[in-house]
């Protein structure tokens, strides 16, 4: 019955869309950045079409005009929904974040709304052609339904002004450890024993950072089989850390909240001394605080352990194709080679880096001389290099439709755990580890009862070797 209601409500809402979209292929994309960089490759392609020249970058010709449309994010994910439930009006491709793509993936295989690509991905040699993570956040039970648009490493910036003054040589810091040790002299400016400011920006309201230190741990919320694993050890291990980092009488973390004026300002006094930055966000840094031009640097993540992971992983976008767009073979060709000419071509990975920081996952691109430049709001640091030398390292990430509402219970858990050593006065890590193990079974045994209520997804777990649908690429050829 509460199904029935909600497609009739999705469905009256549906009337209130806007249906008008000139003709030819459209796109939707949540993302005002990549619309000013598709506009001119798009409007360079029309032209081609209307003149019948040949694509000046080697490509096969568009067949049709193709456009791109800007929706806002909420938008965008209400009008996938109401798509793929309902039937309304759609795009012929759409640019997905990793978040509202998981949405997708909460019914059985056949009944996700992209069209699953992963044969084609296999068959055109495309899945060595970028780092294996970058798939990760658009594979379900095994199936890849997005072509990735990024790869997004972690990096940590610091102040190189202060380190520099200070004469810390950071290539000495290879752990988290190291980093407190090194430069924990830093965070008492006046000498009378009490922090100025703080080594690191993290506290227990950050879910992207609890949730990057987790991934660069090696922990998860769901394994490879979308199997819930939240009460690991690595995810008692991170929990008992960042508790130490932000309370207790050691504490070397505090909070500047990312997208905000107040952090901004926290970050230009150095009040905070690190921070990660996946490579877009130092995009977004140069923009909000120009103040802070020649004076950061990046490095790569300490490490939880000597040899350990040196980066992590924060956002991500894909490119899928709605099954209802590519109806036959020609339909699905046309939208798959548009696709793959925006993706993969040279001109948008130099583009993506030039505008916003961004590195490709096409590992071909790399080589360009654009990522060797200097980068001027790092003081001459070359760090596309660096972003790069990190990608094949970037972890894996499961697409679960809970990942949301795992990494809730388990940011619910580290404020527990955050009480309990307040309560009890005691921030030893080894005791603060086996706390968290308690806190972590318990949000492990909640999110378990929600993933047991989905038949749809314990079935097909229970039917892993059935992958193939009747919307495959290989079965619309």
């Amino acid at each position: 019955m509460w199904l029935m209601v909600v497609l009739l409500c999705v469905g009256c809402a549906a009337l209130l869309l806007p249906t008008d979209r000139p003709q030819g292929i459209m796109m939707w994309t949540f993302a005002r950045e990549h619309q000013l960089m598709y506009e001119p490759l798009v409007e360079r392609w029309n032209e081609e079409l209307a003149s019948g020249l040949a694509p000046a970058d080697g490509s096969p010709p568009l067949q049709s005009p193709f456009h791109v449309r800007l929706l806002g994010l909420p938008a965008l994910q209400r009008r996938m929904m109401s798509h793929f439930m309902a039937g309304t009006p759609s795009s012929d491709l759409m640019e997905v974040e990793r978040q509202m793509a998981g949405r997708t993936f909460l019914g059985p295989l056949d009944a996700v709304g992209f069209v699953d690509l992963t044969d084609v991905l296999r068959d055109e040699g495309l899945l060595e052609k970028m780092p294996a993570a970058s798939f990760s956040p658009w594979t379900s039970r095994g199936r890849i339904f997005g072509l990735p648009h990024d790869v997004h490493p972690v990096m940590l910036a610091y102040r190189a002004d202060i380190f520099d003054a200070a004469k810390i040589d950071v290539s000495s810091i290879e752990t988290w450890d190291d980093l407190e040790r090194v430069a924990r002299p830093l965070m008492d400016v006046d000498g009378d024993g009490k922090p100025d400011r703080y080594l690191l920006n993290m506290w227990e309201t950050q879910r992207d950072h609890l949730e990057l230190l987790i991934l660069q741990a090696g922990g998860s919320f769901f394994d490879a089989e979308e199997r819930v694993v939240i009460d690991s050890p690595e995810n008692a291990m991170v929990l008992a850390k960042v508790v130490r980092w932000c309370r207790g009488p050691d504490a070397i973390a505090a909070d500047a909240p990312n997208f905000s004026p107040a952090g901004n300002k926290l970050r230009a006094d150095g009040f905070v001394l690190t921070g990660f930055v996946p490579d877009w966000m130092l995009g977004i840094w140069s923009r909000e605080i120009p103040s802070l031009a020649g004076k950061v640097r990046v490095m790569p993540l300490p490490a939880f352990e000597r040899g350990g992971r040196r980066t992590s992983v924060w956002g991500g976008t894909m490119l899928g194709i709605p099954k209802t767009a590519a109806r036959t073979p020609e339909s699905f060709r046309e939208r798959w080679s548009i696709a793959k000419r925006l993706y993969l071509s040279k001109q948008l990975a130099t583009d993506l880096w030039k505008t916003g920081g961004i590195i490709t996952p096409v590992r071909e691109h790399w080589s360009d001389p654009v990522f060797a430049e200097p980068v001027a709001f790092l003081g001459g640091q070359r760090s596309g290099l660096e972003y790069i030398a990190l990608a094949d390292h970037v972890p894996s990430r499961s697409s679960s439709p809970f990942n949301t509402q795992a990494l809730e219970r388990v940011q619910r858990a580290l404020q527990d755990l955050s009480e309990d050593a307040q309560a009890a006065g005691n921030f030893d890590e080894e005791w603060l580890r086996e706390r968290a193990k308690i806190h972590l079974r318990r949000a492990h045994d909640l999110i378990q009862a929600v993933v047991d209520r989905n038949v749809f997804l314990r079935d097909d777990r229970a039917n892993a070797t059935e992958r193939q649908t009747a919307h495959t690429p290989e079965a619309l050829r």
